[in-house]
């Protein structure tokens, strides 16, 4: 079975209401998909062009965007996004991410269910990782993924208060992202700005916004946030030697608050009405992160695949997190997460298992 068909089968959820994909309207209704699907023959028997069925879910998914329901246009963003991952590098990325783009960012200034947002905003993520093929195209989807929280980037869009939801998606849409972004392309200036954001973050009453928040600082230390603010501080030429020097002391300062944070955050005490685990989950990012601080090392979680393990960064799970129980099912065969994490499957008595290959 190819991966595309593959991709259709998983698309729709095991308890999924089935009135969900149903739909007068068989441009947009997700049943189509798969009822196409049950009327193609097997790929073994007879050739299907894969371009007229990416180019099919990809236009279908788009209406259902526009038109239909929340859970159904939460679906569809599902759909894209693993479509992206199906089809790896190439091409059918690029075109994903091209066609896409323009219909997502309309919908999230006009929609205000924050399932519909978080979903297109994961979307939007996703297919920029896997499609964006410069530095300027990863850019613009993050500018679009932050002005859901920063509305002022945008002209026309009236400015509404973000979920904690919402908030807990932008910020890890925009991480993510952040990850593929060269590291002297953002400003001192926006550097500031998102540090500062950041920081207010941490002290919101959501534990999800704090962790959040907390890992894209991890992150932004990691890839070396205070040098590089240094470097092109002292670099500029729009400002007298006063004013570099009063930048630099203010991003001192801003990073000695957040340090402060961050240590208070690793021993906070229960309350606030949050579950045990959640606050357990708290303590143990920031206290990686203070480790991280003061030693240098960022922490790696382990993942289980066909006997061998995947070490990937706590501070970014966004691919894990999206293809959620599929992420082992797509790492056995899909070429690009081969490439994403360094693994190469290999075959043991007629069965696939991983191998890393650092």
């Amino acid at each position: 079975m190819s991966n595309l068909n593959l991709l259709v089968l998983e698309a729709q959820p095991k308890n999924a209401p089935m009135d969900l994909f149903d739909s007068d309207d068989d441009t947009c209704s997700l049943s189509s998909f798969y009822t196409m699907r049950s009327e193609i023959p097997r790929m073994d028997e007879v050739h299907v062009q894969k371009d007229v069925i990416f180019a099919t879910l990809l236009d279908r998914c788009l209406h259902c965007i526009k038109k239909r329901s929340t859970k159904e246009s939460s679906l569809a963003s599902h759909v894209i996004g693993l479509l992206a991952l199906t089809v790896g590098l190439g091409d059918q990325a690029q075109e994903n991410l091209e066609e896409s783009v323009t219909p997502l960012s309309q919908a999230l200034k006009s929609s205000r269910e924050a399932l519909k947002i978080t979903s297109i905003l994961e979307c939007l993520a996703v297919i920029t990782f896997v499609g964006g093929a410069n530095a300027e195209q990863t850019e613009r989807s993050m500018q679009i993924i932050w002005q859901m929280i920063d509305p002022k980037l945008v002209s026309n869009v009236v400015a509404t208060k973000p979920s904690p939801a919402v908030i807990t998606t932008v910020v890890s849409s925009w991480t993510f992202l952040l990850t593929t972004v060269d590291r002297w392309t953002l400003g001192p200036k926006i550097l500031q700005e998102t540090v500062t954001y950041l920081s207010t973050l941490l002290e919101k009453d959501d534990r999800s916004v704090r962790i959040a928040a907390g890992e894209a600082l991890a992150l932004m230390f990691e890839l070396g946030i205070l040098e590089k603010f240094d470097a092109e501080a002292k670099g500029s030429d729009n400002g007298s030697v006063k004013e570099e020097s009063e930048a630099l002391i203010n991003m001192h300062r801003l990073i000695s608050k957040v340090t402060d944070q961050v240590r208070d955050l690793a021993v906070e005490a229960g309350g606030k009405g949050c579950a045990k685990k959640d606050l357990n989950t708290q303590r143990s990012l920031f206290k990686d992160l203070v480790e991280f601080l003061e030693g240098g090392v960022a922490p790696e979680t382990s993942t289980r695949v066909g006997g061998a393990s995947i070490e990937t960064s706590t501070w970014c799970q966004m691919i894990q997190h999206f293809l959620g129980g599929g992420f082992i099912k797509h790492m056995q065969e899909n070429e690009f997460l081969h490439d994403v994490f360094s693994f190469t499957p290999k075959k043991i008595g007629g069965h696939s298992t991983m191998t890393n290959e650092e």
